[in-house]
């Protein structure tokens, strides 16, 4: 069977896909042997379909395994039908026989179509798929495609694939409507066959950061380091900065001109605070910081990785947070177990341990 134009037309589909020739010959040649052998079950041996571009020719053939004796099984041939085809035949072989199939008509093409449709489909999503890998912790644009059950489906890039957001990786109070706008965080691309997935985010930490390198060109460029981000989504985050060059104001470049950077930031997380602290090496100036926006009179080292911060009485609501929320955070961004108490909280501590130990004085004299 000759078939130019179907060779060209293979041709086209390499170079508007970019697929190699390859793939597009084992995929036909397979979807062609499995769509003859559904069109007519009466074949007693498996086809084999051999496609040779070079020659634009499509063949079919026959093969059997020649047996000792009457054939038992489908793909058989016993050895003296084998042998009128081909005089040397010998039990063991596997017998090649070339035919022209007829009435190859509408049916088995149509098969031969999803199937070769099919694996084009996973060839060009693991192509893309392969693309994606680059972009995990990067910020994408994309559409809601779907909001199905608690997941929702984002169209990534140019249409090209799919994003899934996970409950976990949803903002709690934040509605996805099909076709919104939507800016999310790549932070898994899983693959395997049928399975393979780009998971993306709203909720991650890194978000927040690629937002700002959006806005603030300080950051993009690396003048202006985020060294950590805590954040509970849809509530408020802390990041930490700095700039190694002193003469930088890495928080006035963060929040821009009249809050305009930070605001972009803000709006984007749907009103999120957002808190941007000056990190600091010292771990205690750094916990003080981190408790903005109350004031910290001191912090003191109680063990390693725990302190205590101790704050004016009238900001210990503001230290703590609701819920605890900005202790909480401060937390998790220096790493450290923090004990939040009052001035007069404190100065009791202290009196205490003093009231403790006199009695003990006394006793010894």
């Amino acid at each position: 069977m000759v078939n130019k134009d179907f060779f060209l037309a293979l041709a086209d589909l390499e170079r508007e896909k970019g697929i190699g020739e390859e793939v597009f010959i084992e995929a036909l040649q397979n979807a062609l042997a499995s769509a003859y052998k559904k069109q007519f079950m009466g074949e007693s041996g498996n086809v084999e379909v051999r496609l040779n571009p070079e020659k634009c020719t499509i063949k079919f053939f026959l093969t059997r395994v020649v047996v000792e004796g009457e054939a038992a099984e489908e793909g058989e041939i016993s050895l003296e039908d084998a042998q009128e085809i081909k005089k040397g035949a010998k039990v063991g072989e596997v017998l090649s026989e070339e035919f022209i199939p007829k009435d190859f008509g509408r049916i088995a093409a149509q098969t031969a179509k999803q199937v070769i449709l099919q694996k084009l489909h996973e060839t060009e999503r693991d192509n893309t798929l392969s693309e994606f890998s680059d972009k995990e912790g990067e910020l994408m644009s994309g559409f809601v495609r779907k909001v199905d059950m608690k997941n929702v489906y984002i169209e990534l890039g140019k249409g090209q694939i799919e994003g899934l957001m996970l409950p976990q990786d949803q903002v709690p109070g934040e509605k996805y409507e099909v076709n919104d706008r939507i800016k999310v965080y790549v932070k898994r691309v899983r693959s395997g066959g049928r399975n393979a997935q780009v998971l993306v985010s709203r909720s991650a930490p890194g978000l927040v950061k690629r937002l700002f390198e959006e806005e603030v060109p300080e950051i993009k460029q690396g003048t202006v380091v985020v060294k950590a981000i805590s954040r509970e989504p849809g509530h408020r985050t802390k990041m930490a900065i700095h700039a190694e060059d002193p003469r930088i104001d890495a928080v006035g470049a963060c929040v821009g001109n009249k809050g305009s950077r930070v605001n972009a930031v803000v709006q984007e997380l749907g009103g999120e605070k957002i808190d941007i602290i000056l990190w600091s090496e010292n771990p205690l100036e750094f916990i003080a910081k981190a408790l903005s926006p109350a004031t910290v009179i001191s912090v003191t080292q109680l063990a390693e990785k725990s302190a205590i911060a101790v704050v004016p009485d009238d900001k210990l609501s503001l230290a703590i947070g609701r819920d605890g929320q900005n202790a909480r955070l401060a937390a998790r961004l220096t790493g450290w177990k923090i004990d939040v108490k009052s001035e007069s909280a404190a100065a009791k501590l202290n009196l205490d341990a003093v009231s403790e130990e006199e009695p003990a004085e006394g006793t010894e004299e």
